[in-house]
């Protein structure tokens, strides 16, 4: 089933390497990235680079729902203020460690990487992914990178931004997947891509934002336990069908590599 959007496209944040082809791929692969590719909060783990590891109570009252993002800011100034410079918080972002079977993930997609369209959507920040894609060897897989925008000011400190405004209801102020999605494929369309199946690998109830306008020839990945398959499972038994696309948890990612591999030979 091929699809096509219209409206307005996003620009490039990042192109990898590696997907040039003399045919065009065939899927789309959106991944997240905190506790999907890695097996922990990025925002958490950095606070190992913290003195004590560990935050002191009044930065931590100041978390609001739907304002992580913010949040964050203030911690990354305590954290400036403490002396944390760039390369203490490279060393957290490339020693976190990936999920269970993501390697094999990895491998597989980089085998058959001229089928697959690699992106990633993530509320983490561009700084962080990309140490800890780089030091695990895959940056290369992903043609784009979707995250808030970070980087070090003039004091070497860790600065982060909000990703966009946007009018979702369901996700927090400073990202909604489902529009960056969306928007993604409209792009795409533009630019004659379509994609005959569209595949979905996260956890959280941001991911289940944008995965609710897959369609029946989609497939969505949700952790198993975490927030994503639970809400897949209260949509189902609350609206019957509502929730389209093929659901299938997976506990380590080799599983989804296995799930990939069946829709591969079944294309042969």
């Amino acid at each position: 089933m091929k699809r096509c959007c219209e409206g307005v496209g996003l620009p490039c944040l990042f192109k990898g390497v590696g997907m040039a082809s003399s045919r065009p791929p065939r899927y789309l692969l959106i991944f997240d990235f905190d506790e999907t590719i890695i097996n922990e909060n990025s925002d958490d783990s950095i606070v190992r680079a913290a003195p004590g590891q560990a935050l002191p109570e009044h930065i931590r009252q100041t978390f609001r729902e739907g304002f992580y993002n913010e949040y964050m800011q203030r911690v990354l100034a305590y954290m400036g203020d403490q002396g944390v410079k760039m390369g203490d918080f490279k060393t957290v972002y490339e020693t976190i460690p990936l999920s269970p079977g993501m390697p094999d993930l990895f491998q597989f997609l980089s085998k058959n990487h001229e089928l697959f369209e690699i992106i990633l959507i993530s509320d983490a920040n561009m700084f962080g992914i990309e140490c800890s894609l780089r030091a695990a060897g895959f940056y290369s897989l992903f043609r784009k990178i979707f995250s808030n925008p970070s980087g070090f000011d003039k004091r070497g400190y860790f600065t982060l931004g909000p990703y966009h405004s946007h009018k979702c209801l369901d996700c927090p102020a400073n990202m909604c997947k489902r529009k960056i999605l969306t928007e993604y494929l409209a792009e795409r369309a533009q630019e004659e891509m379509e994609f005959e199946r569209i595949f979905y690998v996260g956890d959280g109830a941001n991911d289940f934002c944008p995965s609710v306008t897959l369609t029946s020839a989609d497939v969505a990945f949700p952790r198993k336990g975490y927030p994503m398959h639970r809400m897949t499972q209260e949509m189902e038994k609350k609206q019957p069908g509502a929730f389209q696309a093929a659901v299938v948890p997976w506990e380590s990612a080799a599983e989804v590599a296995r799930y990939l591999q069946e829709v591969l030979k079944k294309k042969c």
